[in-house]
């Protein structure tokens, strides 16, 4: 089966991809909002941000899609709503998809719809959840021609992390990724690994399904370009972030630092350098610096995060 909807979502010139994540509300956890309360805000930076999707809800999809033009991005849609982001835990964990998820998606004209396949210590009834919902929507994405993401996350235990946090011991990423390609994915969304030097074993593993990975919490710019670096160079076909771009100080800027690094080949100091030109028009300042990711978000509120990182291993909290 072709699926002509991935021409709308991969760069015609590059071959990859930047999808940006705001499907965070669904989750039902209070920190995961902070920063993007106003979603007609929020879509209205993003498109003019440029980036090539925007993965949103069924409940919010129609603001990007009710924006006249040819050129705004794709839409990916979220299909899956799941209780595990908790600390602590409510007692009785779930996850279930949206039953007409794909005749919406179809009616909605996204360019794919993504799916979680959990790893969650102690909790095989998540993952079993999961698998249900990836066989169902896999029939109907057949069905209609509708791309599949799956998005393989490997936790780590509450016990351990205080709450689930992404595990990135490779050998767990690249199971589940396999499991994720078994069960059907056209699209593979992964954790990034502890190690990035390693992370060629899971585009292996992948075989010709592309991988893109996601963000997770919030970390400083000069470490998200050396992550987007890192594995487009283990041979990613894109990245979804999400709380790293809507929660930035300069949504615009770091977009554009990583569609140059995604699609011209940009290299880390280029990016950082796009970062602070931005900035500098924004501000009406000459430019300067360009690691700031103090978290003032798309929405213009402040976005102060848990989970912060400076080290990119891959352990930040959950959900790009």
């Amino acid at each position: 089966m072709t699926l002509y909807r991935l021409n709308r979502l991969f760069n015609p010139r590059s071959g990859r991809a930047l999808d940006v994540a705001v499907d965070h509300g669904f989750f039902g956890e209070r920190s995961f909002i902070t920063g993007i309360e106003d979603m007609d805000q929020v879509v209205r930076t993003l498109v003019d941000a440029g980036p090539d999707a925007v993965q949103l809800t069924i409940g919010q999809a129609r603001r990007l899609q009710s924006i006249p033009g040819k050129q705004k991005p794709g839409l990916v849609l979220r299909t899956d709503i799941a209780n595990v982001y908790g600390n602590p835990l409510d007692p009785v964990l779930f996850s279930r998809h949206v039953p007409h998820a794909i005749e919406e998606a179809v009616r909605l004209d996204a360019v794919a719809v993504c799916v979680n396949l959990m790893e969650l210590p102690g909790h095989p009834e998540v993952r079993e959840a999961n698998i249900t919902s990836i066989l169902e929507l896999r029939r109907e994405a057949t069905k209609y021609g509708m791309p599949l993401m799956v998005e393989p996350l490997v936790m780590q235990d509450n016990s351990v992390a205080g709450g689930y946090m992404v595990d990135g011991d490779i050998e767990k990423i690249v199971t589940l990724v396999r499991q994720g390609v078994e069960l059907g994915a056209d699209l593979i969304k992964a954790d990034p690994s502890d190690d990035l030097s390693e992370y060629g074993r899971v585009i292996e593993v992948a075989g010709d399904v592309p991988v893109l990975v996601r963000g997770g919490g919030r970390v400083d710019d000069r470490t998200l370009l050396e992550r987007t670096v890192a594995v487009l160079a283990a041979g990613a076909r894109g990245i979804v972030y999400g709380r790293n771009i809507v929660q930035h100080e300069n949504p615009a800027g770091i977009t554009a630092a990583l569609l140059a690094v995604l699609h011209e080949g940009a290299s880390v100091e280029d990016g950082l350098g796009i970062l602070a030109e931005s900035a500098g028009r924004a501000s009406g300042a000459p430019a300067g610096g360009g690691e700031s990711g103090s978290g003032t978000s798309a929405a213009a509120g402040t976005g102060s995060e848990s989970g912060t990182s400076g080290t990119g291993t891959g352990t930040e909290a959950v959900s790009a």
